[in-house]
């Protein structure tokens, strides 16, 4: 990441001065946060069906901040599970979820504690059910990693410690009109389920990792099949 990040983030309010420990502790990593690089995508999480909001702009001075990526070489999409399973409540009712769930946390947890930002994929709408249906071994490693980057949601960049705040400039808003950015963010998620289904078709191929396999062969963290 670069020293400095002009970063946006949704609200139905105007946010002048973010203030630290405010939040859902159940959001994908956790009480902080929650913005984006991309102006359209924090348009869109700022509206709900019944009103819209704002896009705050920030710049973020990442010097001396210990930034967690999720995305580098040394995590897997399997990682990034791991987080979700330690913030988010998953409602599954079958065996082979709550087995992958306690393997998952067993063998695959990220330690978050003592980093100032956390930046990786959002699991938002449908993206949670592909997580979901990971757990429940309907689809592979491979596919996990293709579905999550469709609908072109970026990655989020979250703000987790007291330090990170003040390293903050509020550098104003844009507004995000309900009729306008409402029904873009529900094309977002309708274009990202159609490109999953798509993806199904795609078929399995003989090398693909289900989540039982994972577990059948014992992988860890550092299995190089599972980057």
């Amino acid at each position: 990441m670069k020293n400095e990040l002009i970063i946006y983030h949704g609200s139905e309010h105007i946010i002048e001065k973010p203030q630290y420990g405010i939040g859902k502790p159940t959001n994908d990593y956790g009480l902080g946060f929650y913005c984006t690089e991309y102006l359209d995508l924090a348009k869109e999480w700022a509206c709900e069906s019944t009103h819209g909001g704002y896009a705050n702009k920030y710049l973020l001075n990442t010097t001396g901040l210990k930034i967690l990526d999720l995305n580098s070489s040394k995590f897997c999409i399997v990682h990034w599970i791991s987080v979700l399973l330690k913030n988010r409540v998953f409602t599954i009712d079958s065996e082979i979820a709550n087995e992958a769930m306690k393997y998952i946390t067993e063998n695959f947890t990220v330690n978050t504690e003592g980093y100032d930002v956390i930046k990786g994929y959002r699991a938002d709408d449908s993206y949670f059910t592909y997580a979901k249906d990971f757990l429940q071994n309907t689809i592979s490693v491979r596919r996990l990693k293709q579905v999550m980057k469709l609908g072109n949601l970026g990655n989020q960049i979250v703000l987790v410690s007291k330090e990170s705040f003040s390293h903050l400039t509020y550098l104003g808003y844009e507004e995000a009109p309900q009729a306008i950015n409402f029904p873009l963010r529900k094309k977002r998620d309708e274009l990202a389920r159609l490109a999953y289904l798509s993806n199904k078709t795609d078929g399995f191929k003989a090398d693909d990792i289900l989540m039982i396999d994972i577990i059948r062969g014992g992988m860890k963290a550092d299995d190089k099949r599972l980057q």
